[in-house]
């Protein structure tokens, strides 16, 4: 059963919907003031955003509260070539499975497209989480100075259920 517009008993009142350019300013404001992003990965961050148009380009999908549309996180998939472009959880949010949610949907919607598997150029902390939702190893993104200064696991997340995961 898809986890788009339902509850979810782990994640009481999370919904997912698909993004509107009046999320721009809120998914914004998630990417730069992540903690995931601090130290020596502030760059990478700063001055980023996510606007109207990039959202109207891209398939855009939040995890909000049901009851207030509050934030809790958002993915974006890009089809040609198939990667997830951008994937953050709020900071108040992490630990409560927003993120599992996400991916969950991330393989319904990319499956709905017609795709195999997804490819993943991780933030090196989040590396595990990756790897925990079924995210088969796939080499390693070398730096890119100015933009990105340290290397980044790849991945591909197979569209269907994760290895070993048992049926509902």
């Amino acid at each position: 059963m898809t986890a788009y517009g339902r509850r979810s008993a782990h994640r009481p009142g999370a919904v997912i919907r698909r993004a509107v350019a009046g999320d721009a300013k809120r998914l914004t404001r998630l990417v730069r003031t992540s903690r995931a992003y601090e130290g020596p990965y502030a760059p990478m961050v700063e001055g980023y955003r996510v606007g109207p148009d990039y959202i109207a380009v891209h398939r855009v999908f939040v995890a909000a509260d049901e009851a207030t549309d509050r934030v809790l996180g958002f993915y974006a998939l890009v089809l040609d070539p198939p990667e997830l472009d951008l994937m953050f959880v709020a900071d108040e949010a992490q630990g409560r499975g927003v993120g599992r949610l996400l991916v969950s949907h991330l393989r319904e919607e990319a499956g709905r497209a017609g795709l195999h598997a997804v490819r993943i150029v991780a933030h090196p902390p989040a590396e595990g989480f990756y790897r925990s939702v079924g995210a088969e190893p796939a080499g390693t993104v070398r730096a890119n100075p100015p933009a990105v200064q340290w290397d980044r696991p790849a991945f591909l997340l197979p569209t269907g259920p994760p290895r070993g995961a048992q049926p509902p």
